[in-house]
This record gives structure tokens, C-alpha cells and sequence, in this order.
């Protein structure tokens, strides 16, 4: 068993982005973009990534997918969207900061974060710090959003943060990025994070790729 094997297992079962399992429809626009910032707002803290995602889906439901139309919203409105979610242990400090965090975007981007991409000027870093401008997004949040918009936003590829690496690691994969990154294939850099992301997350997840891998690259498991 090889590391391409695990890579094969990993991605045959968990080969979607987090915006992809949010409904997200990423593409280099103004209103996914926003989308994905406030799925890695919600992805940022500690709960569940499931519980996260449903969220984003109940927010996008309401219509809450531009920064106009969450800024506009009433915080009872986000609240209570937030709470569809399941999002409840965080609902009334995440309205507050929904609603502040859209409040910035339109002053700062006019509500276009490939202002923000542009601000940055191809540089990473600067990428990772005005994203932290946005209430609610601290390293974490613009970790996320970078890992996610990677396929999309060039100068961030390869985008493979700790939290990626530490699946990388479960899995007995190389830790370092410029070596990882060569594992992506036709799937992208943003599917491959998401996926070690989750092994990292649930020790079940690697465990099952791993006997995956060992099953299905044995001459025991290969079919002929």
C-alpha cells in the first residue's frame, strides 16, 4: 500500500470541499465568494463541521447571500436562520458579528471581495490579514476561506494549513506542503485540503481510508 492508495481511498470517500457539501456553487463572483466567508466564519468555531454547513445552507435559504441582504436583515431574522442551522450555542454573539462582518465587507470591498484580492496583490499573507479585518474571522476563519478558494485564487495554491496537514499526518502522508500538494490530481487543491481536513477531524475517517487502502491494493482485495 502506497501513499497514492491512500490518497485514491481518501478522496473516493470524502472528495468534495465544504463549500460543495454548503450548496456553494464557488465560482469568482461576488455572492459565493460571501458565501464561503460566512461558511468559514461558521467552520471557525469549535462545532461540529456538519452542524456548520447546515447552517450555511439555512442562512443561504433566508436569502442571506449577499452582504447587502445581511446587513439589511433584522439580527432577530440571523438569529433565528443561525438556530434553523443548529447553530444555537453561538446564535446571538454570530448574528451580531454576521451583521457587522457585512457591514465591513460593503465599506471596505463594496461588497466584492475580489477587491480584497486585489488589495492583497498576489500576496498571501496580505490575503490571510485583511480577511481577519472581517469581524468573526481570525486566523482560523481565513485559513479556511483560503484553503477553500485555493482552486480559484491562484496565488494561494498550494493552501494547506495545519489543520490539513494534521490529516495528512493520520494517514501517514507527507506533512510537507510542496509534497502534498503533488496528491491533488484532477480532484484540486480545495477537495484534497477538505478531505484531509475531515480525516483530521474524525479519527473514523482516516481509519476506514487506511483498511481502504489496504483492502482494495492487496492482491487479496484487487479484482482482476
Amino acid at each position: 500500500m502506497g501513499d497514492r492508495d491512500v490518497v485514491a481511498a481518501l478522496l473516493d470517500s470524502q472528495g468534495r470541499s465544504f463549500a460543495q457539501e454548503a450548496g456553494i456553487r464557488l465560482r469568482d463572483t461576488p455572492q459565493p465568494l460571501y458565501q464561503l466567508l460566512v461558511l468559514a466564519r461558521l467552520l471557525s468555531r469549535r462545532i461540529r463541521s456538519s452542524t456548520a454547513v447546515e447552517t450555511a445552507r439555512a442562512l443561504n435559504g433566508a436569502g442571506l447571500r449577499t452582504p447587502r441582504r445581511m446587513r439589511e436583515a433584522t439580527w432577530q431574522q440571523r438569529v433565528d436562520a443561525l438556530g434553523r442551522g443548529g447553530y444555537r450555542r453561538y446564535d446571538e454573539s454570530t448574528a451580531t458579528q454576521l451583521g457587522d462582518g457585512a457591514q465591513l465587507v460593503m465599506d471596505e470591498w463594496g461588497g466584492d471581495l475580489r477587491r480584497l484580492r486585489a488589495e492583497a496583490a498576489g500576496d498571501v499573507a496580505s490575503l490571510r490579514r485583511l480577511l481577519q479585518k472581517v469581524p468573526g474571522i481570525g486566523p482560523t476563519g481565513a485559513d479556511i476561506f483560503l484553503r477553500e478558494v485555493q482552486d480559484l485564487w491562484s496565488e494561494a495554491a498550494p493552501y494547506l494549513d495545519e489543520k490539513a496537514l494534521q490529516g495528512a499526518r493520520s494517514l501517514g502522508l507527507p506533512d510537507k506542503p510542496s509534497r502534498l500538494a503533488r496528491y491533488a490530481g484532477e480532484s484540486g487543491a480545495a477537495v484534497f485540503a477538505a478531505a484531509l481536513v475531515r480525516a483530521a477531524l474524525d479519527k473514523k475517517v482516516a481509519d476506514a481510508c487506511l483498511r481502504r487502502a489496504e483492502t482494495e491494493h492487496t492482491p487479496e482485495g484487487r479484482t482482476e
